[in-house]
């Protein structure tokens, strides 16, 4: 009995509906249909940051501070940030260059120390207001940080709508007594000392709860800090407002100042208020990959141009190019029929790469640089070499003499394994090799391994249909010499039986 033939049709389908899906997301939800460009094709934002304070910074701290700092800019690790160091003691400098993104969002960003505290509230009044905080507080025992009559004084003449008493960016001692003002200089606030420390968050993500339409910043403590958090609930709550608030305090001023409406035993906590989508995941991202062991000064932020230029550019487009052509011109000189099929699949991997570059840009952050561009190139013959395995197996096939049909079925399968095996050596080369290096060379890695896995999807899914297709047409099977599959040129003595 013979074996049932390959459902070419039902494979190539699920392939034209996955590729149709891609374009919906490419071109249809979002006005930018373009790649992201990374720093040498479309330039940037450079920023010089210096320590701050009289005493010069070590070669470790120095160390700790870029590689925070790369973790912030990088997300994922494929945004192309060049993050390097410049001298060293007092005159150490850390020199960020990161493209595409605006300057002052980026220089607000990379300066934080994120000095994160809980501080239980003890006041807090509208921008303006004078209180007299000695009776509500008598009992606090202020004594402890400094005098009574100094932090009343401290309270009553904070001016929260001046931009240096809300900007923050100082690094206070959470031991002590606070006074302070909202990032937003609605509101002033005297603090008691902390009850948890930004060391004891272990995770901080950005999100939309189920039953809000507001972003969110959702925190996860250790079991120091959940135990800290339990204990200071189950105190605060029960009291009067405003002693049961707390502030969230980051980098000295009050992110948000939410009440206990009971205790808390579960160890998280989520940081809410007028957060965009951007200002959330940002705080999120400062919070999760920690504080900077210096506090920092915006020495200089300059604009970038593209430091390749359009000629280098241009030229690197060209060399490519050219190898496509030359790929091109030679699987139709030789193969000639089936060149046309490697013609199509390299049309259809460009087509889908562009795509997943733009998507990835629009998802994770992906920038595409000419280390990027470079490993598409190098991908091209990768992928060429795909067709040209299997091309070469169905010609063996039929000098073994089988007909056509036979010999396509039979030549995928010895093929298959040959291009698993290509890939899967390709795409670990990719994978080390991005996990060992830094910048520019991530990308390279990233996009050479994303090409491989175009190439094996291209390969199975609409090369492999294709050829069968093209297989059942009387063209190929009468086996002319225009289809390069012709017995005779491939050296089989009799024709006989090509196209069963």
């Amino acid at each position: 009995m013979a074996a049932p033939r390959p459902q070419y049709g039902r494979t190539f389908g699920i392939f034209v509906i996955l590729v149709a899906a891609l374009a919906v997301w490419t071109w249809f939800p979002n006005s930018d249909h373009a790649p992201r460009l990374g720093l040498d094709l479309r330039g940037g934002t450079q920023v010089t940051l210096t320590p701050q304070g009289a005493t010069p910074v070590t070669d470790q701290q120095l160390q700790q501070a870029v590689d925070i700092i790369r973790q912030r800019v990088n997300g994922l690790g494929v945004a192309e940030a060049d993050v390097t160091t410049q001298g060293s003691g007092a005159n150490a400098a850390i020199i960020v260059s990161v493209p595409g993104v605006s300057q002052q969002g980026i220089a607000n960003t990379l300066k934080q120390t994120a000095k994160l505290e809980f501080r239980p509230v003890l006041q807090e009044a509208v921008t303006g207001t004078v209180v007299d905080t000695r009776t509500a507080t008598a009992d606090q025992g202020w004594q402890q940080a400094t005098s009574e009559a100094a932090l009343t004084a401290a309270y009553n003449g904070i001016d929260c709508a001046k931009p240096a008493n809300r900007q923050g960016g100082f690094v206070s001692d959470d031991t002590k007594y606070l006074v302070t003002c909202a990032r937003d200089g609605s509101m002033k606030y005297l603090l008691a000392p902390a009850f948890i420390q930004g060391t004891n968050v272990t995770d901080a993500t950005a999100g939309i709860p189920q039953s809000g339409t507001a972003w969110q910043v959702d925190l996860t403590f250790d079991s120091a800090g959940s135990k800290k958090l339990s204990d200071a609930s189950t105190q605060l709550y029960v009291k009067p407002t405003p002693q049961n608030q707390f502030a969230i305090v980051l980098d000295g001023v009050v992110v948000e100042s939410p009440y206990f409406k009971e205790p808390i035993i579960g160890g998280s906590a989520q940081i809410t208020g007028s957060f965009t989508q951007q200002q959330a995941t940002d705080l999120a991202n400062v919070l999760k990959y920690g504080a900077l062991p210096v506090s920092l000064n915006i020495a200089e932020v300059t604009s970038l141009s593209p430091t390749l230029g359009s000629d280098q550019l241009n030229a690197g487009l060209l060399a490519g190019a050219i190898g496509l052509v030359l790929v091109l011109l030679y699987v139709l000189v030789y193969y000639r029929g089936l060149g046309l099929v490697a013609v199509a699949s390299l049309a259809m991997a460009a087509l889908v790469l562009y795509m997943s570059v733009v998507v990835l840009g629009r998802t994770i952050g992906f920038t595409l640089t000419l280390a990027g561009v470079t490993g598409a190139i190098v991908a091209i013959g990768i992928t060429a070499d795909s067709f040209i395995v299997y091309f070469e197996r169905i010609r063996d096939e039929i000098r073994d003499g089988r007909n056509l049909r036979s010999a396509i079925d039979a030549g995928w399968v010895r093929a298959r394994r040959t291009i698993l095996a290509a890939d899967f050596v390709t795409g670990l080369a990719a994978a080390v090799l991005y996990f060992i290096s830094i910048g520019s060379v991530r990308g390279f890695a990233f996009t050479l391994g994303l090409t491989t896995i175009i190439d094996i999807a291209i390969a199975f899914m609409f090369t492999r249909p294709l050829v069968g297709q093209l297989g059942r047409t009387a063209f190929f099977a009468n086996g002319g010499a225009a289809t390069g599959v012709n017995p005779k040129s491939l050296g089989v003595p009799s024709t006989e039986g090509m196209g069963a």
